[in-house]
């Protein structure tokens, strides 16, 4: 039998395999079919600043519409305040009881003083990690990169220092130097990485000419970015690297800890294939370990970074022309012979 244990930020887990935060796991019942298909821990739901602040304005707008409506009607509704993150915060405590695997829980705020707010507030619940979701969707031109790296290392320093939980970071993969960002908030406190975000982008209906914001379901090419990150940065930062996007079957997984990650999270493939698709996922990495006869991760976690690499340019731009020149991308259908036709010579 091989031993899928794992260290998540700091959280042994059974296996690899963690639930990304999604509407899916919002739901108690799917929380409870997860963790008995094998999911070894799960990021719950988002909690968004930005919505709080949007349902407290359409309540206070609502509040106003009939007031002052004569001399003696100020309001026809008694004054209320919007209840802020309370109602995320119940259901947060609620999913923590509902499961004995670890809950992790999700920020994503807007100003330095609320991401610690809320960080301290979900802490409370009892949640065993608090995963911050840092990115910038910027529409100007006028903000500076440095600056926002600078205001984000100030925002994890402020929340690791108020919490005592493992914090971890989700990056977007958009800096002039990721790995610079990585290696800044490893030093400041974040105990892993979640490479990556997967931003969601609107698209345009030419029909309608509007813009709509379809599903943004990741492929199994997807996961290639997170995959060479993963390659970089095993035994280069203290923190876990956690891998996601286009984690679909037990061989991604496999992929990512030879690069050396230490978990992935998983959510589109619980999308397209439902639930059981994490108990197959743990057999085809159990099969996988029992033929390569590795009894445990550790054993070939690392494996294909760059840090165990022989060759030392297998990550470097310098073998990109050798890499194209052994793909099959040059390799051509024949169609006389019916074959593959080698065709590298004409190039």
């Amino acid at each position: 039998m091989v031993d899928l244990k794992t260290n998540y930020c700091g959280l042994t887990l059974k296996n690899p395999i963690v639930v990304g935060a999604s509407n899916l796991v919002s739901d108690i019942d799917n929380l409870v079919k997860l963790e008995k298909a094998g999911a070894a821990a799960i990021v719950y739901k988002s909690l968004f600043e930005e919505q709080i602040q949007l349902e407290s304005v359409e309540m206070e707008n609502a509040h106003d519409t009939y007031s002052n409506w004569d001399a003696e009607h100020d309001s026809f509704f008694p004054k209320l305040k919007h209840g802020g993150p309370a109602e995320h915060l119940l259901k947060l405590r609620q999913a923590r009881n509902a499961i004995s695997i670890p809950l992790i829980g999700s920020l994503n705020c807007v100003y330095r003083d609320t991401w610690v707010e809320y960080a301290e507030k979900m802490a409370e619940t009892g949640i065993d990690a608090l995963e911050l979701n840092f990115y910038t969707s910027e529409v100007g031109f006028e903000t500076d990169g440095a600056a926002l790296v600078r205001e984000q290392l100030e925002v994890l320093k402020s929340v690791t220092k108020s919490i005592r939980i493992p914090v971890v970071v989700k990056l977007s993969p958009f800096y002039t130097n990721t790995l610079s960002v990585i290696s800044k908030m490893d030093k400041v406190g974040a105990s892993g990485f979640v490479l990556f975000n997967r931003l969601f982008q609107p698209d345009i209906d030419i029909e309608k000419e509007i813009h709509h914001y379809p599903y943004n379901f990741s492929s199994e090419n997807d996961n290639r970015l997170a995959l060479r990150y993963a390659g970089l940065l095993y035994s280069n930062i203290d923190a876990s690297i956690i891998s996601n996007t286009g984690i679909l079957s037990g061989n991604d997984v496999i992929k990512m800890l030879l690069a050396g990650a230490d978990a992935v999270q998983v959510v589109s493939a619980i999308y397209k294939r439902g639930i059981h698709v994490v108990e197959t996922m743990l057999h085809e990495i159990e099969q996988w370990m029992e033929k390569k006869k590795y009894p445990s991760i550790n054993e070939f976690k690392g494996r294909l970074s760059k840090e165990n690499m022989i060759d030392p340019f297998s990550y470097k731009r310098a073998q990109y022309v050798d890499i194209l020149m052994r793909s099959e991308i040059f390799m051509q259908y024949h169609p006389k012979h019916g074959e593959l036709e080698d065709n590298r010579e004409d190039i």
